[in-house]
């Protein structure tokens, strides 16, 4: 097929947004929609290559994956090569485990199910894998694992009913894209049937340019990239994705790729050299970019700085041109002598391939090698200090149930209701009186507040609907118990605020204000007490902007001073204004004032980490704030 510079050029629109959003540039929101470009840009290259061998009855199954593997393993396993000493020095084990599994699953192109898998509300921070951006790329692989079989099978049939039948799939998998939002919305992103009508998207552009001539389009090839750069900076977290919202890139791009062709005025600006230039390296650069910053996360205390992570940014590409000029290039061109022949492309890739898998399965057979230490510091304590907090047991921490694990006594005496920031309050209850008979109802991301459920972001109005009748049950759980004479509630309340939120009435209501969400509060205080028990809120703890956890662990790894992960309280936030406006009415029991003084809030206290992350207090620092203060207590004092 003829080279066309502006797709080049396109490659860069799509790279340099992805780079800079991963960056932390939050004016990129929507640089994320790279990633979609990408996805077109490839359907539309290879459906037009296999195309045009089809039609020259020249189609070769083994010759098309043997182009794939020299266009992709080679960049890909010298990326994977050099991350490996870093992720060995700088990971903690349940990281390097992690890691370790990430090295099979993308030998194998399946980095996307692994992730989907491991997504949800407590899984590891996303910005601290290294291989996370091989998802898009397993994405293709299994594309094009299907997609040349089904051509070839139905190519038969006559090029006309194949391209319905295309257009027919993708309509088929965006349906399926905007039902994923909404019900499954981590399997929506990561998974292929609803990513498929990207890389058809471009599979169609395809059937419609090949062996035809499309007139060049000023207008549209501008609305095209109009649209393109509306999405980068407009589209945020929160834009369901994929969905009909992904449209916008998608046709976007496509109508680059069908109408702005060289003479027009977006092939103009696309084939300037410093486009096409970064462009080539494009895939590189994706390669690159996450385990560099990935690694900066991993190895600073904090947030890296901007400046650190433009330099890193800027570093990727530089990283891209040398493997794009001494891997891709040589491996592509059969200038490497060793890799001449087809035969010998499988050969080596598997080669290769197995000695990652090994590495992977002996990291996860070594659970992350938690035998290594740092001086007297056992690597693997660390992690035990940061684990995640589901309270009294894992059964707590999702739908309403009375399961065994989640009370102390069969006449308990407390209820602690609320989501995440209710579990992490349990042992510092029970360390406070060590025989509190306790009963844990817990759901994460479910403010126990009736009638109303936040609608946001990846939690989405099948969840809000749970968590509606999950509050429900608790209250009628809590009618009939006689023995309960305290509710604890806890849970960032502000979650409520300036978000969408689902009424138990079934309306969808916009951005609700600090008096509406406090009278809500006061409601449900007033449904507890009408029970004859008593109600008291424990605040969320402040919030650093960082890891506190990580950033205490990495401290003692790295024997830096761990006075860096202190950080301002600030106390002129939206959690703080809303319990505020309820205090008059219902107790409230302020956690900052527990470990912050004088403004600052010490984060290691007696050697105790007091946080997990960024905001859920650690097991031990639960203990540790609930004995000290007397938590049980001053808790009944204080609601009475």
């Amino acid at each position: 097929m003829k080279y066309r510079s502006e797709i080049d050029g396109l490659r860069a629109v799509a790279v340099l947004p992805v780079i800079l959003f991963h960056a932390g540039f939050g004016v990129f929101s929507g640089g994320y929609i790279g990633v979609d470009i990408f996805f077109v840009i490839s359907g539309y290259l290879i459906t037009s290559i296999l195309i045009s061998e089809l039609e020259e009855e020249r189609f070769s199954i083994a010759h098309f994956y043997e182009r794939r593997a020299r266009r992709i393993l080679p960049a890909l396993f010298t990326v994977m090569l050099a991350c490996l000493p870093f992720a060995y020095m700088w990971m903690f084990p349940s990281q390097l485990k992690d890691f370790a599994q990430s090295l099979v699953a993308v030998v194998f192109f399946g980095s996307n199910i692994l992730f989907w898998r491991e997504s949800g509300y407590f899984a590891a921070d996303a910005e601290l894998m290294p291989l996370l951006h091989t998802w898009s790329l397993a994405v293709e692989e299994q594309y094009y694992i299907l997609f040349p079989i089904f051509l070839l099978l139905a190519w038969r049939f006559g090029r006309n009913k194949v391209f319905w039948s295309v257009v027919v799939i993708a309509a088929i998998s965006l349906l399926l894209a905007e039902w994923g939002w909404r019900h499954k919305p981590s399997a929506n992103f990561y998974l292929t049937p609803t990513r498929a009508w990207e890389l058809l998207a471009g599979s169609i552009c395809a059937f419609l340019t090949v062996g035809r001539t499309l007139k060049s389009n000023n207008v549209l090839s501008v609305v095209g990239l109009a649209a393109i750069v509306f999405a980068i900076f407009t589209f945020d977290g929160n834009t369901p994705f994929p969905s009909a919202y992904a449209l916008v890139p998608v046709v976007g791009t496509a109508l680059i790729i069908l109408f702005g062709r060289q003479g027009t005025w977006v092939a103009k600006l696309l084939s300037m050299r410093a486009f096409v230039g970064i462009g080539l390296i494009s895939y590189s650069a994706y390669l690159w970019h996450q385990p560099l910053f990935a690694f900066a996360r991993l190895r600073n205390l904090t947030e890296p700085s901007h400046m650190l992570m433009g330099l890193l940014a800027v570093a990727s590409l530089l990283l891209a041109w040398a493997t794009w000029r001494w891997v891709e290039q040589p491996f592509r061109k059969r200038k490497n002598p060793l890799l001449v022949t087809q035969r010998s492309v499988f050969v080596a890739s598997g080669a290769v391939g197995a000695v990652f898998v090994a590495l992977g399965l002996a990291g996860h057979i070594g659970k992350g090698f938690e035998w290594r230490s740092s001086g007297d510091l056992n690597v693997a304590s660390l992690d035990e200090r940061v684990m995640v907090n589901h309270g009294l047991h894992t059964d707590c921490e999702g739908e309403f149930n009375n399961s065994t694990n989640c009370y102390t006594s069969l006449t308990p005496n407390v209820l602690l209701w609320g989501d995440s920031f209710a579990m992490h309050l349990v042992q510092g209850i029970m360390a406070s009186e060590d025989s509190v008979p306790l009963q844990q109802h817990t759901m994460s991301v479910c403010t126990p507040v009736l009638g109303i459920a936040v609608v946001n972001g990846k939690y989405r109005e099948d969840w809000a609907q749970k968590c509606l009748e999950f509050n429900e049950q608790v209250i009628s759980w809590l009618r009939q118990q006689n023995s309960v004479d305290l509710v604890i509630l806890s849970s960032p309340f502000s979650q409520l605020l300036g978000k969408s939120v689902l009424l138990d009435n079934g309306e969808l209501m916009l951005d609700p204000n600090v008096r509406f969400v406090a009278d809500r509060i006061l409601n449900t205080a007033q449904k507890i007490r009408e029970t004859g028990a008593h109600v008291i809120i424990v605040s969320p703890t402040p919030r650093s902007g960082w890891d506190n956890g990580q950033c205490l662990a990495r401290s003692l790894y790295y024997g830096m001073n761990e006075a860096s992960c202190n950080f301002a309280l600030d106390t002129d936030t939206e959690y703080f204004a809303l319990l505020r406006a309820v205090a008059d009415n219902v107790a409230v029991y302020w956690l900052h004032e527990d470990f912050c003084e004088n403004g600052t809030c010490d984060v290691l206290q007696d050697n105790i980490f007091i946080y997990r992350d960024s905001g859920h207090l650690s097991k031990e620092g639960s203990a540790y704030l609930g004995r000290e203060n007397d938590w049980l207590e001053n808790f009944r004092l204080m609601a009475n």
